[in-house]
């Protein structure tokens, strides 16, 4: 059992957070890779269930993941090229100049940023890579969109953290390619993603209630189809050491 200081938003629905989470492009470790100096070994920080550590694992021939949070680490899927180690931003197990590249996939924003800038300088080999990136609101169709949108800002909105504010900026205050992720899902599974917002999770905590299923029944109608294209654009920041 370890103990480690951070903002835990995601441990009471790590199991719901692993099914519910949508994943990332294989475009998007592809690009990533193509700007590592090599393949050998990557850093996941804030990894979650260890949706982009899968991902860098097609390319990398070690993965190293890191996260604070127990109870995801039990959730992720494993992976013989993938590493899972408790942690938030520092990776003590990492040798100075070791690592290709260093990601964070939806998890900067809830850094000690100087901290974590710093063992990103300490473990990058030179002309290592550091790939900070982020999604905001899904897209399905205008009519849902509306919806998700009112929901987001005026029901559940309150309870968003103050982190919240650097994705819905996608990281500009801290180029990227233009990509999104993409999925097509159910309305069950998208409802199921819904419930997986920390503001979700911190309305419920504070008034007890779920607000999730009132949005449920208003998207029944306008949801039509029994699958629905989900998009998420990816927004980022991308350097080298």
């Amino acid at each position: 059992m370890w103990v480690v200081s951070f903002k835990d938003h995601f441990s009471s629905k790590a199991a719901v957070y692993a099914k519910a989470r949508p994943t990332y492009p294989p475009a998007l470790f592809s690009a990533l890779a193509g700007l590592a100096p090599g393949r050998t070994l990557a850093w996941d920080c804030g990894a979650g269930n260890g949706q982009a550590s899968l991902g860098l694992a097609a390319h990398f021939e070690r993965v190293v993941a890191t996260e604070p949070s127990a109870a995801q680490l039990a959730e992720a899927a494993p992976h013989p090229r993938v590493t899972y180690l408790p942690g938030a931003e520092l990776a003590p197990s990492l040798a100075p100049g070791s690592v290709d590249l260093v990601t964070a996939a939806q998890a900067a924003h809830w850094f000690d940023r100087e901290k974590f800038y710093g063992e990103v300088r300490r473990v990058l080999r030179p002309g290592g890579a550091v790939a900070l990136w982020t999604y905001a609101l899904c897209q399905v169709t205008p009519e849902i969109d509306a919806l998700v949108d009112r929901f987001y800002s005026e029901i559940v909105g309150p309870y968003w953290p103050p982190e919240r504010r650097h994705t819905e900026s996608g990281y500009r205050e801290f180029a990227f390619p233009a990509l999104a992720m993409e999925h097509e899902w159910t309305l069950d599974e998208f409802v199921t993603y819904l419930r997986t917002w920390s503001a979700v999770t911190r309305y419920t905590q504070a008034l007890g209630v779920d607000p999730v299923t009132p949005l449920q029944r208003q998207l029944v109608q306008a949801w039509g189809s029994p699958r629905r294209l989900i998009r998420w654009p990816l927004r980022g920041r991308v350097g080298t050491v």
